[in-house]
């Protein structure tokens, strides 16, 4: 072997393992200084990664590139947000009949859909399908928050809408709270029961797209833009404690964070929510862009008084989101 050869190798070997230290502390900690670099989707630097220990292995053919490559396929199926979805067969797919529960409980199905303002098509037949309880819709106009709840439920349903967000429901919604942010939107629905929840619409502040790693005016808007998210769900988090018995009210919080299911941001909700799909979701989670999906940036979550009993993504060719739907069992 030569000597160029073989420091060719080391050299792969190197580069793989530095962007395996950097890569798992940067979304180990999610520095605000590097939001730029985490709004990347885990994979695409553990692909990086494991391209370079297969280059060291291609020059060095030596054992430690080997064991770099499998200590990066270890970590790709851990820290992967995919990959929990992808290997999840504890719990059953979501189907759009719903089957019965094991001690036959009623189950609530709660979907969340980004309509991009109709532009690609009206979304509500592909809704129809799926029977939800709950709609939590981002990206729509007053008129369309009523003629899918027509649609969905024939006239005998309820909805609120506020500016460019909207809720739809079989149930009563009871109350409506004004939420000072436009893109939220927070309200009481009491389920046919007599119990009451809360539900909370999000659509959070539209991420940055320059992705010029290199520039600092780039790494700058991404830090502006993270700390905006975070300041909105804080906004979201005090209005809904402030307006209701948050956490013993059981409160569904949905919609579009525009973040990734490992931005910071979802930290906020850890000590009161579980995200249904990160729990109990099967198949590709990624629910953006529509065609090519590689960001998991739609979500449902849920206090503990629900139980979330399957989850998953469904595509619709008349929006640029995929939609999110999960079903939940109300504990008493």
């Amino acid at each position: 072997m030569s000597n160029l050869r073989r420091a060719t190798g080391w050299a792969f070997v190197i580069a793989s393992l530095l962007t395996h230290i950097i890569t798992v502390w940067c979304y180990a900690k999610q520095p605000d200084s590097l939001a730029a670099f985490t709004v990347l989707p885990f994979w695409f630097w553990g692909g990086i990664g494991l391209l370079l220990s297969v280059f060291a292995f291609c020059f060095l053919r030596a054992p430690l590139s080997l064991i770099i490559t499998a200590v990066w396929a270890i970590t790709l199926s851990v820290a992967m947000d995919e990959a929990k979805g992808l290997s999840n067969f504890t719990h059953p797919k979501i189907t759009a009949e719903r089957g019965p529960t094991d001690d036959g409980a009623t189950t609530l199905r709660v979907a969340t859909i980004n309509c991009a303002l109709f532009r690609f098509g009206d979304p509500a037949a592909a809704l129809k399908e799926w029977d939800p309880d709950i709609v939590l819709l981002q990206e729509t106009l007053p008129h369309r928050v009523k003629q899918i709840s027509e649609m969905l439920y024939g006239g005998n349903g309820d909805y609120r809408a506020y500016l460019s967000n909207g809720i739809v429901t079989r149930h009563e919604i009871t109350r409506e709270v004004r939420n000072p942010l436009m893109r939220n939107q927070q309200a009481t629905i009491r389920l046919r029961n007599g119990r009451e929840i809360e539900i909370v619409n999000l659509h959070l502040a539209t991420a940055a797209i320059d992705m010029r790693l290199w520039s600092s005016e780039s790494r700058r808007a991404h830090v502006a833009n993270r700390k905006i998210r975070r300041r909105e769900l804080s906004v979201v988090l005090q209005v809904l404690e402030q307006t209701s018995s948050f956490p013993t009210t059981p409160t569904i919080l949905g919609g579009d964070f525009n973040a990734g299911a490992t931005d910071v941001v979802h930290r906020q909700l850890i000590r009161d929510f579980e995200d249904s799909f990160g729990k109990v979701g099967r198949g590709w989670g990624d629910t953006f862009h529509r065609r090519f999906p590689i960001l998991r940036i739609d979500h449902i979550y849920a206090t503990r008084q629900f139980q979330p009993i399957s989850s998953g993504v469904v595509v619709s060719k008349d929006t640029d989101h995929r939609i999110v739907v999960s079903d939940f069992i109300l504990r008493d």
